[in-house]
């Protein structure tokens, strides 16, 4: 019986049956001697149960992932799979309290490019920040704020972009209207409220929610472990621990500047086939940088992940 995987804990599943019904499912031998990273069982993976007269359950395989969402595993050292089959990305940041980082944003957007999904990004607690005044909504980018001067970066990109407060409601129903259809991934650091999101969206979840650490001005994680919430109007959300780094594993050079949306009119341009855009000359993406055409906070983001390299990729789990 097929089934998708919505939560763990102890090493026990909770499967949600294609035939509506739940069940704590255990893995099975061979499966078990296979999880030794601790992600070859992830929520959104899409498993064969057997179920048995006594009540108990087993996952006997899981099938090949459509998508994955990756991030460092402990103390760095390799790559981490929170979560599989997943339609959508929405990266939360916060306009302030902690203010958003850019290469953060990036990598996170990198990660929905690199899966073929859709990114939606949302500048959470709007509400904390000064609005309505001219030089703040089209003053030169020098004087913007650092959460306005990335509103206008990333639409003017062509994403999909929210601005959201729980207390003012500002955006919430955009919000909902995003996460009622397919599967969404949150992601984004500790901090920028992504549980108090999902709590206002659909009041009664009941998620904790923490405050700011004021010594490191980054947020407490209040979700302690991944796990696949179903949303009343329908769609399914996967809620992430938040986390202060993230990285891009398996995304070669060439695959990451195709994860650059701003970069495609011009890698046309460039002389030389499988062009780095680092150092070659009649570079396409250099001439439309050195033209403005090409934001220099984004080239900067995207020579990081470059010298970074692709690091090591995960296996992924085949149907067996």
């Amino acid at each position: 019986m097929k089934g998708t995987v919505y939560g763990s804990q102890g090493g026990v599943y909770l499967t949600r049956l294609d035939s509506g019904e739940f069940c704590d499912a255990s893995l099975r031998g061979r499966l078990k001697q296979e999880v030794r990273t601790g992600d070859r069982v992830v929520i959104g993976d899409r498993v064969e149960v057997a179920t048995r007269k006594d009540g108990t359950a087993t996952i006997e395989s899981v099938h090949d992932r459509r998508s994955q969402i990756i991030r460092k595993g402990p103390g760095g050292r390799r790559p981490k799979v929170v979560a599989a089959n997943v339609d959508r990305l929405v990266v939360v940041a916060s306009a302030t309290r902690p203010e958003p980082r850019q290469l953060l944003l990036d990598r996170l957007l990198v990660i929905g490019e690199s899966n073929d999904l859709d990114p939606v990004l949302v500048m959470n607690k709007i509400d904390l920040v000064a609005s309505g005044s001219p030089e703040v909504s089209q003053g030169p980018e020098a004087e913007l704020p650092i959460h306005s001067r990335l509103l206008r970066l990333y639409r003017g990109i062509g994403y999909h972009v929210l601005e959201t407060s729980a207390l003012t409601g500002e955006g919430m129903s955009e919000l909902e209207s995003v996460l009622c259809s397919g599967t969404s991934a949150l992601l984004g650091p500790s901090g920028v409220g992504k549980s108090t999101l999902l709590n206002t969206v659909q009041p009664g979840l009941g998620l904790r929610t923490g405050e700011l650490s004021h010594k490191k001005g980054r947020g407490r994680h209040t979700t302690v472990s991944a796990r696949l919430i179903p949303m009343e109007c329908g769609g399914l959300v996967a809620d992430t621990p938040g986390f202060s780094d993230v990285g891009v594993w398996g995304v070669d050079q060439r695959d990451l500047e195709g994860c650059f949306p701003d970069f495609h009119p011009f890698r046309g341009e460039c002389q030389f086939r499988g062009c780095t855009h680092l150092h070659e000359p009649n570079c396409g993406v250099q001439a439309a940088l050195a033209r403005a055409e090409i934001d220099p906070s984004r080239f900067e983001s995207y020579r990081s992940l470059v010298q970074e390299g692709p690091g090591p990729s995960p296996g992924a789990p085949h149907g067996s």
